[in-house]
């Protein structure tokens, strides 16, 4: 299952972390009766701590549509998303307030963020969040991280904060991501529907964790869950983070846990790490098409490391241009990968199944043999 008995580096990357990821979510901020103020003060109280010990905090709130539904009228804020983000809208201003007042008791200040993904899968915008987020945490400002849900529309949606915390933290480059949830860690299976389900302290390989067999539903004030946290967490992995998912509800635990005691779920970082190159093909640009590959074209990129040819190639879907990132899948539809085409679809439908050397022979001259080459080839990018 991925379990290890101690997890090594849990103690190593604590005492030598500087830059952390704090997220939290809607089922520990919010009640029904919205946002639950004694948790905010008690989430500033330790963030101040961990600060004034001079480590860098950035803290991922969600809880702005939670905490403007409940100041409207029920029937305006149904489940479509204009009703969200405007529930959004009116919260966001709450929710930031509620911070502002918590962090000042400590003289601490704090500094509004809002982010869609068009913010960093644009070179020029992703280099500008880069730079005044670093410049925020030089002044030793606490940069408060929401997706901007009053402005994003489907296409541009992180989808939810845990993968937010993954697209900040290769950023900024943080040393930890924090997971501060409804549930106390991480199991070997659902325990609302099995009692006997085991608790896991570490997880060692998160690679080789089945993550859909264990989540089985999410909470109801939040879009996230247990799933999207491992997903999250399989992700922060890849490119060298580990993710510590702890109960938000437990007392002073942040503190506990630089203090080296054993809480939550550590889950460690991957020994092979995504390049940021990798890692923005990957998970910030979305694919324009898919290619269908067989059994052979899909063991070789997956055990060989070999790039993608012609030959391999059965289906092409979709109607994209020469360097469009495109998504390969395997005969059984499963998703491989992802990777940058060498060639229009419109080429591709000319030449799939066919030997290299038959290629310029259809097409005439052309510069590449390859249909992705392995430089620019992501495998098991869905993850």
């Amino acid at each position: 299952m991925g379990q290890s008995i101690d997890c090594g580096e849990r103690h190593h990357v604590l005492e030598k972390a500087k830059r952390i990821i704090i997220k939290v979510g809607s089922a520990v901020l919010t009640t029904d009766l919205g946002l639950d103020e004694r948790v905010i003060n008690r989430l500033a109280d330790q963030i101040a701590s961990l600060h004034d010990r001079g480590l860098e905090i950035l803290l991922i709130t969600s809880g702005a549509v939670a905490a403007g539904r409940c100041v409207l009228d029920a029937q305006a804020v149904g489940g479509c998303m204009v009703h969200k983000q405007a529930a959004s809208a009116v919260g966001q201003s709450r929710l930031m307030h509620s911070y502002d007042e918590a962090f000042a008791r400590y003289d601490k200040v704090t500094a509004q963020v809002l982010l869609t993904r068009d913010d960093l899968r644009s070179r020029e915008r992703f280099l500008n969040a880069r730079n005044t987020i670093s410049r925020l945490l030089d002044w030793r400002v606490v940069p408060i991280i929401n997706e901007n849900d009053t402005v994003a529309v489907q296409e541009l949606k992180f989808g939810d904060n845990d993968a937010l915390s993954v697209m900040v933290a290769n950023l900024i480059g943080a040393d930890l991501i924090i997971n501060l949830t409804s549930a106390p860690g991480v199991y070997d299976d659902n325990p609302l529907d099995n009692p006997q389900a085991q608790f896991l302290p570490c997880i060692e390989n998160i690679a080789d964790l089945h993550v859909q067999s264990l989540c089985r539903g999410k909470t109801g004030a939040g879009t996230g869950g247990m799933l999207s946290k491992l997903m999250a967490a399989k992700r922060a992995a890849k490119i060298g983070v580990p993710t510590l998912i702890v109960s938000g509800q437990e007392k002073f635990a942040l503190e506990r846990i630089f203090d080296l005691e054993e809480l939550g779920t550590w889950i460690a970082a991957a020994p092979k790490i995504l390049s940021g190159r990798k890692f923005w093909l990957a998970y910030h640009l979305d694919p324009s098409g898919t290619l269908v590959v067989d059994q052979g074209a899909a063991q070789a990129l997956l055990t060989r490391g070999k790039s993608l040819l012609a030959a391999g190639i059965t289906k092409v879907e979709g109607n994209f241009g020469m360097g469009a990132l495109v998504r390969i899948v395997g005969p059984n539809q499963q998703t491989l990968g992802v990777g940058l085409s060498n060639f229009k679809a419109a080429e591709l439908r000319k030449i799939q199944g066919q030997s290299s050397a038959e290629i310029e022979k259809i097409l005439g001259p052309c510069p590449h043999q390859e249909v992705v080459h392995r430089d620019n080839l992501v495998l098991d990018s869905s993850l």
